[in-house]
């Protein structure tokens, strides 16, 4: 029998001092087991180990003119295939569109409708063994259009019961299983009160399995320059969930650990990571404030209006610490990687941790680059450029 939730969700918080020390473990790293479950504490940035990206990509497609499959509108997700190829959600023109690794297109599928095959708001992206196609149909309701690896349409599944979808990525697993995070307002005007993220799995033909995690959202206060905005305060933390494989990680980004399910929903592993000086200052603010304003330049700008009025108001409530995480994804070979939440005049980097959870290296990648997948030798990703022109790009990744 499978534990209950609220007991695999109490043992996640358990200290990580107590049970057996055990080995193998990266040099700095310290492996308990509590109850069944291995809690892994490392100081992953106090290492020089890191990871690095080719010079150039090895794989590019899109432009700002040319054919109609090589310019996208707005892309909402990539994936590799076992064959090398690579395919697109197009958010612009609702399709999904297949290239070879030379960056010739190959096919187009689906498009804009409601029709068996069509998408009225296509986002996320899976692919399953076999190369089977999982692509998130509508938002509301959540749908998910399956194709065959060939991009023939099988059916559409709906998860049911579902709300209101996170920004929480949630993801399919290698079984049919999709994991899917919905958000729920507190039932209060309270603002200090957060949005609560639910993590559902269900069945490969979009029935209920299990409720497996409730995780804090972001907090929601009513804007003091207009009634007709709500803002999120600076720095604030939402709880993130990630699934591929027979893995689910999830974590609250609240403290610095990930917790890691296997595919009948067990904990059997938390990874713990040192993070000092997370406190947010005055200065981290004014930081804010003054690159945003730069960027934008400003109410003298004619682009100028009142959400960004809402975003750097000296009224907007700012968190007291930063976040730990911004991002989650785990890799198609099981590794798992950790977007550290940056912080104003950081760069972006990301944490990576092998399968028995040991860090592994850092990555830092350009502002330009958003890393969808990564491989056990690539990352893909979108890039734009200074004209806010996308394009696909994959990288060689270079592993210590």
């Amino acid at each position: 029998m499978k534990p209950s939730i609220g007991l695999l969700l109490a043992l996640a918080w358990l200290p990580a001092g107590c049970g057996r020390d055990a080995a193998p473990a990266p040099a700095g790293t310290i492996v308990a087991d509590s109850a069944g479950i291995e809690i892994v504490t490392s100081d992953p940035l106090s290492s020089d180990a890191y990871c690095t990206l080719s010079e150039q990509p090895v794989f590019s497609v899109g432009t700002i003119e040319g054919d109609e499959p090589y310019m996208f509108g707005r892309i909402q997700d990539v994936t590799r295939l076992s064959d090398g190829s690579i395919a697109v959600v197009d958010g612009s023109s609702r399709e999904v569109r297949m290239f070879d690794e030379a960056g010739a297109h190959l096919r187009s599928i689906g498009g804009r409708g409601e029709g068996p095959g069509e998408f009225t708001d296509p986002w996320l992206f899976w692919v399953l063994p076999g190369d089977t196609l999982w692509v998130s149909r509508d938002y509301m309701p959540w749908q998910f259009n399956v194709y065959s690896s060939g991009g023939a349409y099988l059916r559409m599944v709906e998860p049911t019961p579902f709300g209101v979808h996170s920004f929480a990525r949630g993801g399919v697993l290698d079984n049919g299983t999709s994991v899917n995070v919905s958000q729920v307002a507190p039932a209060t005007d309270d603002s200090r009160i957060p949005f609560q993220l639910i993590a559902m799995a269900h069945g490969p033909d979009g029935v209920l399995i299990d409720t497996i995690a409730r995780l804090p959202g972001p907090r929601l206060f009513p804007s003091t320059e207009s009634s007709n905005y709500n803002v999120i305060p600076l720095f604030e933390p939402s709880a993130l969930v990630a699934a591929r494989g027979a893995t689910v990680a999830m974590t609250d980004a609240r403290e610095p650990e990930v917790r890691l399910m296997d595919d009948d929903f067990r904990l059997h592993r938390i990874v713990r990571w040192l993070e000092p000086g997370r406190e947010v200052t005055a200065a981290h603010v004014e930081a804010f404030r003054e690159d945003y304003l730069a960027e934008r330049g400003g109410p003298a700008s004619e682009d100028w209006g009142v959400g960004d009025e809402v975003l750097v108001t000296e009224q907007r409530p700012v968190a007291d610490s930063f976040a730990t995480a911004s991002d989650l994804i785990v890799g198609r070979n099981g590794r798992l990687w950790v977007e550290r939440f940056t912080r104003p005049r950081e760069q972006e980097s990301w944490m990576a941790f092998d399968r028995g959870g040991g860090p592994l290296c850092h990555l830092t990648n350009p502002a330009s680059l958003t890393i969808h997948e990564f491989g056990a030798d690539y990352v893909l990703g979108v890039h734009r450029n200074e004209l806010d022109v996308e394009s696909v790009v994959m990288y060689e990744l270079r592993v210590p």
